[in-house]
């Protein structure tokens, strides 16, 4: 590995506090460009040599946001390597970020999402906690990570709150709503420790922590059996989170809070989903609606 690539790294996970799956992506993305340049230490590359770079990716029909996405890691590195003076001048500041369009984000309605969270037959421990994990991924509004990242010092079943970390591992209280309380209650009491400890909550069938992808798989499982058109996902129940609380009167910052976003921007996206909601607050407000 490219020395200054291991620095900056170091730097990530040390330092940003970054998680392994977030630094590993940046790796992956930098040493692209690394092997793309060849001989040509990344230290004495130019903004021409990126702008190559993107080029060369746009030639091999990469989408725009895997482009977007590269870029932003080599803006990154360069960053770091100006700032610690290992380099004399950033070339990537003159290289111009490709637009791309805003994905609107799927979501369901009240009614589908409750169908979907409730699903799992609770005669079966499998589907025990295949419920719990639904109705807290719907309760708090979790990311993937967030909830196969809970251990159970993170639940709170009194309070009615468990901890989540977030990107870069940055913790936020999450609440649990009535059915997710006893739908997580009542999977903990039967579930057994796991063979690498009884820390992690959600465990898969061989007693380990069940993995993002298991959970994709499983939520994947019950939007067939239920026959859902919509490309669905776990985070499509995040998205419906942000979604019902915003139709039914929260405010936007405090949507940002329980979403964990950094940006108020970022959490901007779902109010285009509010859209009827405002309409009929107009309708009977407005004295010439």
């Amino acid at each position: 590995m490219n020395r200054l690539l291991k620095k900056f790294l170091n730097y990530m996970e040390i330092e940003k506090n970054f998680s392994n799956h977030t630094v590993s992506g940046y790796r992956r993305d930098i040493e692209d460009f690394i092997v793309f340049l060849d001989n040509v230490p990344p230290e004495e590359a130019g903004h021409l040599d990126i702008r190559r770079f993107l080029a060369e990716l746009k030639k091999r029909e990469n989408s725009k946001r895997t482009v977007v996405r590269k870029l932003s890691a080599i803006r990154s590195f360069y960053r770091f390597l100006s700032r610690e003076k290992y380099i004399s001048s950033d070339p990537s500041r003159n290289v111009f970020t490709p637009k791309i369009d805003k994905k609107l984000p799927v979501f369901m309605d009240v009614a589908t999402t409750s169908a979907l969270v409730t699903r799992p037959s609770r005669d079966m421990p499998l589907g025990v906690r295949d419920r719990a994990m639904m109705e807290v991924l719907y309760s708090t509004g979790a990311r993937v990570s967030e909830l196969v990242g809970l251990n159970t010092d993170d639940v709170d079943l009194i309070a009615g709150v468990v901890k989540l970390r977030g990107k870069g591992r940055k913790e936020r209280i999450a609440l649990l709503g009535g059915e997710a309380q006893r739908a997580l209650r009542e999977y903990l009491n039967g579930k057994k420790s796991g063979r690498t400890g009884p820390q992690a909550v959600f465990l898969n069938k061989n007693g380990a922590r069940i993995s993002d992808r298991s959970v994709r798989r499983i939520v994947d499982k019950y939007v067939r059996q239920l026959s859902i058109r919509e490309k669905i996902s776990p985070h499509s129940i995040r998205h419906s989170f942000a979604t019902h609380l915003l139709n039914n009167g929260a405010d936007l910052r405090s949507v940002q809070e329980l979403l964990g976003h950094k940006n108020l921007s970022t959490t901007q996206i779902y109010t285009h989903m509010g859209d009827q909601r405002i309409k009929e607050i107009y309708s009977s407000a407005h004295p010439r609606a």
